[in-house]
């Protein structure tokens, strides 16, 4: 009998132990499945980046860590948090403020500051080669002294300002005239725009003032003033005001307001980069590039000519910086959400403003070109010129210049060509526009202060780099007409064809100073090579043409050989 209660309590607590055994494993592997479960789950930014373009959001996560000089990204250090799906829209304006800073101090080198515009560069190996070509002498050519009326603007002193004024005024500074300094201060009430006091103070101007005070009869501005590079940072990281659409031209441009009342033309992203432009697309029907803009300002400076306004790319933000901002209802009404979610406009232009042909951010986010505007034309009026070459922008009328191949001579005999260097001006102008294959050059503007003794503007260049795969060589047609180009500017291009100054590898290099190069190149390489073939092709039209003509070189260099 004690046997048998013996037995059956054995089994009592062997039956217990196993119950308790089993306990403890599904403690365990409950356990187990929940840390598994934690440990995949996705961070929360991973399901916002995943409707981001790739490059978008490379560039995103290569420029989280950087800091922002602009008030209004000053709380953008922070992690977002994760939006619902339906406010999945891209990064705020503040966000994209941030960003753009940090692109533009990753290229040019936060670091150190620049001493020089043409040296802020990356280097390559060790070496510069766009330093090497700043450094040689061409690029160091003495100009003409300047006189006081060699600037187009100037600030007036103290005491002209008082001879100027009213007799009531004369008085009150009668005490110490000389000690006078004229001050501007803004009067507007408008919100946003700051309270500012300038003086005749260099220091106390904005670098856009800088620059328009920097403008001379030779030259847009000096390639070694440390200005173009404070101007370039400013125009790719300055908060925007406002956003309106600029008047005139066949495609759409806004107009850009800045709170310290400087102003930049936007010209927005419409194609791929390496997009090539149909060949059966007639030139005045093709797409103006934003990056065209860029390149092409970062060529003119490389060919010494420094008669472009100074551009840059910038990434905004479709809806906090144009949409909500905007005052001009031309503009406002285009905008609509494409079926892909991105928010897009179009404006009111001649062509490609329409739901075609729509320009559209991803979904918030847009490349664009700023290009710093010129003095207004009630302080520098401009004198618009009709170039000579000009295409007769017909599918079927050939222009005079194309009929008859002693054209060059009736031009030479033409004022203002007639003498100066109008001529061998508008020679560089069409070297530059062979090189980058643009075809619509129709007119050409000088200062009207300068007369005819000054440079031509090189404005308007988005239809630039729309092929690689051919050249157009009508754009040359001045050159091989006329057989006269300036000294300085063949000289230059010798340079720029030897293999340590390669004209493709200190573009390549310029360009990387480019916030939107942390993007994608702002030139693909068939771009870049083709830069080089089109240099050879210029070298070997001179060579022809000394090789039956005598007079081909004008001597610009004299005494600095």
């Amino acid at each position: 009998m004690g046997s048998c209660n013996l037995g059956q309590s054995t089994r009592s607590i062997y039956l217990a132990l196993a119950c308790l055994s089993l306990a403890l494993h599904l403690v365990l592997a409950l356990f187990c499945l929940s840390v598994l479960q934690t440990s995949c789950v996705p961070p929360a930014s991973s399901s916002s980046s995943s409707s981001v373009p790739r490059t978008d959001a490379e560039h995103h996560r290569s420029v989280s860590h950087s800091s922002s000089s602009s008030p209004a990204a000053s709380s953008s250090n922070k992690p977002p948090a994760r939006p619902r799906k339906e406010e999945q829209h891209g990064p705020p304006a503040n966000t994209l403020h941030h960003r753009e800073t940090g692109l533009f101090s990753e290229v040019t080198g936060k670091a150190k500051p620049p001493t020089e515009a043409g040296e802020e560069t990356r280097r390559v190996k060790g070496h510069s080669k766009l330093e090497a070509l700043f450094k040689h002498p061409l690029y160091n050519l003495p100009l003409p002294k300047l006189q006081e009326d060699d600037w187009l603007l100037r600030v007036k002193t103290g005491k002209e300002a008082e001879d100027e004024g009213s007799e009531e005024e004369e008085e009150e500074k009668e005490e110490d005239p000389d000690s006078i300094d004229i001050d501007w201060q803004s009067t507007s009430e408008e919100e946003g725009f700051d309270k500012v006091s300038w003086t005749s103070d260099v220091e106390t101007h904005p670098p856009w003032l800088r620059f328009h005070l920097g403008i001379s009869r030779w030259q847009l501005y000096d390639r070694r003033d440390p200005n173009l590079v404070q101007l370039t940072h400013y125009l790719a990281t300055q908060h925007i005001l406002s956003a309106v659409q600029k008047k005139g031209g066949t495609q759409l441009k806004l107009l850009m307001s800045f709170p310290n009342y400087g102003e930049a033309l936007l010209k927005p992203m419409k194609q791929p980069r390496d997009a090539e432009t149909d060949v059966n697309l007639f030139y005045f029907s093709d797409f103006e590039r934003h990056n065209a803009e860029i390149s092409a300002f970062h060529l003119d400076r490389l060919l010494g000519f420094n008669r472009i306004p100074p551009a840059v790319g910038r990434l905004i933000n479709v809806t906090s910086e144009i949409r909500e901002i905007t005052t001009d209802s031309r503009l406002s009404g285009t905008f609509f959400t494409s079926p892909a979610g991105n928010v897009c406009f179009y404006g009111q232009c001649e062509y490609y403003c329409s739901t075609e042909h729509p320009v559209c951010g991803r979904p918030h986010v847009l490349e664009v070109s700023l290009a710093t505007m010129l003095p207004d034309l009630t302080l520098a009026p401009r004198r618009s010129w009709r170039s000579p070459w000009r295409r007769s922008y017909s599918r079927t009328r050939r222009a005079q210049w194309e009929k008859n191949p002693d054209y060059c001579d009736t031009v030479k005999q033409t004022p203002p060509y007639s003498h100066g260097t109008r001529l061998v001006d508008l020679i560089d102008m069409a070297i530059l526009d062979f090189l980058m294959s643009n075809m619509d050059r129709h007119h050409y503007e000088t200062f009207e202060k300068f007369g005819n003794e000054t440079f031509l503007l090189h404005l308007d260049n988005g239809r630039a780099f729309g092929r690689h795969s051919q050249d157009e060589p009508s754009i040359l047609t001045p050159l091989t007409q006329c057989c006269r180009i300036r000294h300085s500017t063949l000289q230059r291009l010798h340079l720029l064809s030897l293999p340590d100054l390669r004209l493709s590898d200190v573009m390549r290099e310029s360009l990387a100073r480019d916030p939107l190069a942390d993007v994608a190149p702002l030139l693909s390489e068939p771009h870049l090579s083709a830069l080089d073939r089109r240099l050879n092709t210029v070298l070997k039209e001179v060579s022809t043409c000394q090789a039956s003509h005598n007079d081909v070189i004008y001597d610009d260099m004299e005494g600095n050989d």
